[in-house]
């Protein structure tokens, strides 16, 4: 086999992965259509209208806002670090004018930097076609791929997540409603949720410094007995029984 029919394969794959998770999202869109929304939180919200127009993605501190031209009925998103196997929906932000009349100001995804990335990579899904962002001039053309792939580079570091630090510490982060009792449970403890509770240290924001040797582990976060994936650790393990938990490796 040749190298040229090595990345002629490569491509069949791929684009052919791509097509069945395509029929499955526009297949979505074509009942029920693209979501209308004006209900975010009232700083996503000011941020989403201070956007005159459909651009590149414009980077925040918590957020990636993607933005599309509204007058297409389905607009998906997909990520590298997701292996593109999941496409996210676009939604469309409207406005009302005095009279009532309701307008389509554009189309948007909002990724909440959940991980640390020196770039990011996608592709967008216009109506069924999968094609680079054509309001992003940063692409990245892939040989093995024979495709363009839209990028945003050096979003910034992420300080609200779980990492290990230098002094063989881990610090625990936890993103959610404020006012909650946050419990922390893995290898470490054996399971046993009722041995580490997180602080709250700002509105929403749970913390815990923990010190652990050299070693992989798995955790989970709990409300009650209620077991939850750490949102800002992409690292997960799925077990034979169907569990899932978060890994944290300490050097």
């Amino acid at each position: 086999m040749t190298v040229a029919d090595i990345v002629n394969m490569k491509k069949l794959i791929f684009m052919t992965l791509l097509l069945a998770l395509t029929l499955c999202g526009v297949g979505a869109a074509g009942l029920h259509g693209a979501e209308m929304t004006n209900y975010q939180n009232f700083e996503l919200d000011t941020m989403l209208h201070e956007i005159d127009k459909p651009g590149a993605p414009v980077v925040t501190d918590d957020y990636i806002i993607f933005t599309c031209d509204p007058n297409y009925r389905y607009v998906g998103i997909a990520f590298d670090f997701e292996n593109y196997q999941v496409i996210h929906p676009f939604q469309i932000l409207t406005n009302t004018d005095e009279d009532g009349k309701v307008t389509r100001k554009h189309m948007f995804y909002c990724y909440k930097r959940q991980h640390l990335f020196t770039s990011l990579k996608y592709r967008l899904v216009l109506d069924g076609l999968w094609t680079a962002d054509p309001l992003n001039p940063n692409k990245e053309y892939d040989d093995s791929m024979n495709l363009y792939f839209s990028k945003v580079e050096d979003p910034g570091s992420i300080l609200t997540l779980t990492q290990a630090t230098k002094n063989d510490t881990v610090r625990f982060v936890y993103k959610g409603e404020s006012g909650q009792t946050i419990r922390l449970a893995g290898t470490f403890t054996n399971w046993d949720p009722w041995i580490y509770e997180l602080n709250e240290t700002a509105p929403g924001l749970y913390e815990l410094e923990l010190p652990l040797t050299s070693g992989k582990y798995f955790y989970n976060y709990y409300i009650g007995l209620t077991p939850i994936l750490d949102a800002t650790n992409p690292e997960k393990i799925y077990t034979l029984d169907g569990r899932s938990a978060s890994v944290i490796v300490v050097d």
